[in-house]
């Protein structure tokens, strides 16, 4: 998993240190440490939660795909020196408005549903992020349900979308 990590990490960044356009206090930084975090937790990061991070990160900040890149490689950095969650949780309370703070759970579930399921530790991450930010449970419950709403229609229309194979039936 750390090695996947550390692929994805060099691929972004071309192997170097990260430049540092994304200071410690800036609100991206700290959501994307938390995207990066709910990435790896479950000790896996495969292609699909690779793209489906830089997806985010690129749509939910309106970022190019090198800035994006950019940001992903720092938050990397910034999650694996953390020792704990209220390191961007802070920042992001600071920084966010209410609705601020749930669109930061709900890209969090997002992420979580990128590999078709969520993992006991990613659920319990997003449910600590949550309490952190001050994000009621009950709209803590419906963000999930739209995060997987959302990716039953992707992997539907990914399904849709696929090329048959000579096993599907015709």
């Amino acid at each position: 998993m750390f090695d996947a990590l550390k692929d994805f990490l060099s691929e972004l960044g071309g192997g170097g240190t990260p430049a540092r356009q994304f200071e410690a206090s800036d609100y991206r930084l700290a959501a994307a440490a938390l995207l990066v975090h709910i990435a790896t937790i479950d000790g896996e990061f495969d292609t699909k939660e690779q793209e489906r991070l830089q997806a985010i990160v690129e749509s939910r900040f309106g970022l190019d795909r090198a800035a994006a890149r950019e940001l992903i490689a720092h938050a990397a950095e910034s999650e694996r020196d953390a020792v704990d969650l209220f390191r961007f949780t802070s920042v992001l309370k600071r920084m966010l408005d209410q609705e601020g703070r749930k669109q930061v759970v709900a890209m969090l579930w997002e992420m979580a549903y990128a590999d078709g399921s969520v993992h006991e530790f990613e659920e319990n991450v997003v449910w600590r992020v949550a309490e952190l930010l001050g994000v009621s449970t009950r709209d803590r419950m419906m963000l999930r349900k739209d995060a997987r709403e959302d990716a039953a229609t992707h992997d539907a229309d990914a399904n849709k979308n696929s090329v048959p194979g000579p096993w599907s039936k015709s």
